[in-house]
């Protein structure tokens, strides 16, 4: 199960399809702003939620504002960081488990990275030191990590490094945290420092690359129904309601 989006993050994989970066960055934006009003049904961005639904909202600005970087949109890009750093921060009046409030200030370091704005590292520092002071406070670091907030949190990351990476699967489970869950502060603080050492590089990368590729969803190798009309690729990607391309994210051709 997931958010309601008004449908608008389909269209913005569409555009990313079409390689309409500021029109995805539009639809990404308007998704965010739906979720973050009324994740799901009954509940709205200012109620307590131990899954932190409103999460995925915070993920669709964060892939906006690279969205916008990649059209050439730099002052939009700049606008979707600020709004996301504030919105994370007030969110904390919801979302009151310490641990969230631990990722809700990755989320500020996201957005700061994205945004490219300043003081992105000290942010992630205070992320990782928010899960290393709660320590073994953390009950089941595992669950959190599987929480749509948590989950939302590193959503942008996968499908930003993926843009790099042939379009496979580039930043893992293990990749994103530690080794040892019986360590609960050290196992989540993991994200923030990995997220501060990989994020900014892969946002880089596809900026001067210029390309961003869709998430990834249901996937099938070498599928005989389907061909890509602009790499000859036979790997499809099913996301949302489009066919794409695996690897270079161009609507397939049946």
């Amino acid at each position: 199960m997931s958010t309601k989006d008004g449908g608008y993050q389909a269209t913005a994989i569409a555009a990313l399809a079409d390689r309409a970066y500021e029109r995805a960055g539009d639809e990404y934006t308007r998704a965010g702003w739906q979720i973050l009003a009324e994740p799901r049904d009954e509940t709205s961005g200012f109620d307590a939620d131990e899954k932190g639904w409103v999460g995925q909202g915070l993920a669709a600005l964060t892939v906006a504002a690279v969205a916008y970087r990649l059209a050439g949109r730099a002052d939009r890009a700049t606008h979707r960081g600020v709004e996301g750093v504030a919105v994370a921060r007030d969110l904390t009046n919801a979302l009151t488990e310490p641990v969230q409030q631990a990722c809700l200030t990755e989320f500020v370091a996201d957005f700061r990275v994205v945004g490219d704005l300043r003081d992105a590292e000290e942010a992630y520092d205070s992320a990782a030191a928010a899960y290393e002071v709660l320590g073994d406070e953390i009950d089941r670091p595992q669950y959190w990590g599987t929480t749509p907030l948590f989950q939302a949190a590193v959503a942008p990351i996968k499908q930003v490094a993926r843009s790099t990476a042939n379009g496979e699967i580039a930043v893992k489970w293990e990749d994103i945290h530690g080794s040892d869950p019986a360590r609960p502060g050290a196992f989540l603080a993991h994200r923030a420092r990995y997220k501060k050492q990989r994020f900014p590089m892969f946002v880089e990368r596809v900026v001067d690359d210029g390309y961003l590729a869709a998430p990834r969803g249901t996937t099938a190798y070498n599928d005989e129904q389907y061909r890509c009309p602009n790499c000859e690729s036979g790997d499809v990607n099913w996301i949302g309601d489009n066919v794409l391309c695996l690897r270079c994210s161009t609507p397939m051709e049946q």
